[in-house]
């Protein structure tokens, strides 16, 4: 490669840079910084789908951390996949053992728009494998604004295995919400005959999270109560 084109693609990489925001803090001439960068080292907790599914995650779906993910989901910040990659990884070491990891097929409309699928560039940045065992079977409406059941209803059905086989499988997705998607990706590979064994997801918004809490406490009314 010679002199020149090394010139422009340095010009181009400090243009970018110089243009970039911090997504936690907006600070200008940086893509991530320093004090927002420790706010995105892993913070496990582990919350459940409606079907009792246990997830872990490895963020709080808010703050800097909310903000940075939908800078790379919406606006192509695929910098920022490295950092939260490195999020996710920590997860993914602990709960991993000989199971393959699955991540959340991505629609076909999102890949065209994005050009990417988040699910499979944060595995691929926590260093680890994604087997893309799930494909689409249908189309799905916006999940965004749908309560818990509406979420259930509308992917219901939604997602295929590629092929049969066996083993357990670790699912991952990028956000989880309500765990319906995570649900309906367990069913579709219980019907091919794998074992999921668990799911991890990069963020887990609070809403879920306190619906754990909620659950947890109920069943420790019923073991512990009068």
């Amino acid at each position: 490669m010679d002199a020149d084109l090394w010139r422009r693609i340095g010009s181009d990489a400090l243009a970018l840079l110089l243009a970039a925001s911090c997504p936690g803090c907006d600070s200008s001439g940086t893509l991530l910084c320093d004090a927002c960068r420790m706010l995105l080292h892993a913070e496990p907790h582990e919350v459940r789908t409606p079907q009792g599914m246990l997830v872990h995650a490895a963020l709080r779906y808010e703050g800097v951390p909310a903000r940075a993910i939908r800078r790379l989901k919406e606006d192509g910040a695929t910098m920022l996949a490295r950092p939260l990659g490195a999020a996710l990884g920590d997860i993914l070491r602990r709960t991993l053992a000989d199971a393959l990891i699955v991540p959340v097929p991505t629609s076909r409309a999102a890949f065209r728009r994005r050009g990417y699928r988040v699910p499979d560039l944060l595995v691929r940045r926590a260093g680890a494998t994604a087997h893309r065992l799930l494909v689409p079977a249908r189309q799905t409406g916006d999940q965004r604004g749908l309560g818990r059941e509406a979420r259930a209803h509308n992917v219901a059905g939604s997602m295929r295995a590629a092929r049969r086989g066996h083993g357990p499988v670790v699912i991952v997705d990028d956000v989880v919400t309500t765990g319906a998607t995570l649900d309906e990706a367990a069913r579709a590979l219980r019907a091919a005959g794998f074992v999921p064994v668990c799911a991890v997801a990069l963020a887990a918004t609070p809403r879920l999270s306190e619906t754990a809490r909620s659950m947890s406490t109920v069943s420790d009314m019923s073991v512990h109560g009068d």
